[in-house]
């Protein structure tokens, strides 16, 4: 109980908390890159924050052209398959409990590769699966917290299995989020700066 407290205490403290990145993507069209709050509406005039994404990075694929719009950045990517991006420029390294905190954020788009690219990441179990494994560094994250957040916002959260997988539930047709965070407590590099800790925050996105 007492390390659950002081998690969640860290996790109030740092400024990554409350918001996440995440990608859209509609079939073969460019992707979006968001900086915000996913259960809300995406404010016409952007995040209060979203000026602080500036350095998205497209992970598996070219380089594309990125094109900032009025709430998002517009990624003109080629093909079909899945969109990944990885950011850890969002938020200055923090002074937390035990030194620097640094977060990196991690997003991805579509469910039809069933391998990991990113530090953390929702991977399906099969092409276009409803049934997910959360990967950290190639190894499965069990008992482990994921929002769900479905097309209607609404949202409730879930917690992987001993093997590190769960089912997201039929919630309606249309875009849903998957949200899920882990807190490794080791030495790192975020933005350039030594952390003692570092916060992986990672999204996907999928359409039914």
């Amino acid at each position: 109980m007492k390390k659950a407290i002081v998690i969640a205490a860290a996790l109030l403290a740092a400024p990554a908390a409350a918001h996440e990145v995440w990608v859209e993507r509609d079939a073969t069209g460019p992707a979006r890159i968001y900086l915000g709050e996913p259960a809300d509406p995406v404010p016409a005039a952007g995040d209060p924050e979203f000026p602080k994404l500036q350095k998205p990075q497209l992970v598996g694929a070219a380089s594309p052209a990125l094109t900032r719009r009025a709430n998002h950045i517009e990624a003109a990517v080629a093909g079909a398959g899945d969109v990944r991006v990885r950011d850890d420029t969002v938020f200055a390294p923090w002074d937390g409990e035990g030194g620097k905190q640094g977060a990196v954020f991690y997003a991805r788009a579509g469910r039809s590769e069933t391998a990991a690219k990113l530090d953390l990441e929702l991977v399906p179990v099969a092409a276009q699966a409803d049934r997910f494994t959360l990967m950290f560094r190639g190894k499965p994250l069990p008992a482990a917290k994921v929002t769900v957040i479905s097309p209607e916002r609404w949202q409730k959260s879930f917690e992987t299995d001993a093997a590190g997988a769960l089912a997201v539930p039929e919630l309606g047709r249309g875009r849903y989020l998957l949200s899920a965070s882990h807190i490794e407590k080791a030495p790192g590099k975020v933005a350039g700066q030594d952390v003692a800790s570092v916060m992986h925050i990672s999204t996907l996105t999928f359409v039914r």
